[in-house]
């Protein structure tokens, strides 16, 4: 690699932030995308804000983010999400991130969740993972059997019915099960706080900067059948803290079949 991945990305982080200060608990608009998710001045002035960086250092790489689109092409990707949970952004909540990732060809090998507002910042790189925060040390935790685990999710509406009691199996399995947090929920899973995130209807912007995060934390990332994800992957994660558990968590989860493909259009 001819350029410094991670210099590039702790500035595009860095530019974001700046603007995601600006409008938090400010007054602003809110308007409803296709998808019928918000999105405001901050989502999209943090990702013109990553763009710029992207742009100036980066001028060959290709770029997809959550709000201008794009396509991949070439070996470099960038992958971003300016504000993951506009929901809780909206409402002043300081658990949303901004998500930046590197995929080579297809393949995430950086990835940053950043909390501008808390200082918090989890960067991946090389299989190593570097924690800026105030509380927290990088690292899963290990547990006996899933009973013992803390299970998240950010809310039982983006499941289909089939894949919610299949969560439900899952949730029954484990000690407690709580809601919200998006990308943060993440970072805590990396830090040791959660143990297992089950999720659906992930876009590849969602979960590209949580692979190598929670990998390097000890972790590991894949659909809800074990599978590594991938640009054509069907928007199901399951994020455990401790990789001896897949099998009993993918178990719960694979009693139907999962919602159809979908992923990002190529070239």
């Amino acid at each position: 690699m001819t350029f410094d991945a991670v210099a590039v990305a702790t500035a595009a982080a860095d530019a974001a932030g700046g603007v995601i200060h600006r409008y938090f608990r400010a007054t602003l608009g809110v308007e409803t995308k296709g998808d019928d998710s918000p999105v405001t001045l901050a989502d999209q002035g943090a990702e013109a804000a990553i763009r710029a960086i992207l742009h100036a250092h980066c001028p060959d790489h290709a770029i997809i983010g959550e709000e201008m689109g794009g396509t991949a092409t070439g070996r470099y990707t960038w992958m971003i999400d300016p504000i993951d949970g506009t929901r809780a952004f909206i409402t002043g909540r300081p658990i949303f991130a901004t998500l930046i990732a590197l995929l080579d060809d297809g393949v995430p090998i950086l990835g940053l969740i950043d909390q501008p507002i808390t200082g918090e910042r989890w960067l991946a790189h090389n299989n190593a993972l570097h924690f800026t925060g105030p509380h927290g040390t990088p690292g899963t935790r290990r547990i006996g059997t899933i009973a013992d685990a803390e299970l998240s999710c950010t809310s039982p509406e983006m499941f289909s019915p089939a894949q919610h009691a299949n969560f439900q199996t899952l949730a029954a399995a484990c000690r407690r099960v709580t809601y919200g947090g998006d990308a943060y929920a993440y970072g805590l899973l990396a830090l040791g706080q959660i143990d297992i995130i089950a999720e659906a209807d992930l876009k590849p912007w969602d979960w590209a900067a949580l692979v190598p995060v929670i990998e390097a934390a000890g972790g590991s990332v894949t659909d809800w059948h074990g599978a590594k994800l991938t640009l054509e992957s069907d928007g199901t994660v399951l994020a455990l803290g401790d990789p001896r558990h897949r099998d009993a968590a993918v178990s719960a989860l694979s009693r139907r079949s999962p919602p159809d493909p979908i992923g990002i259009t190529h070239p």
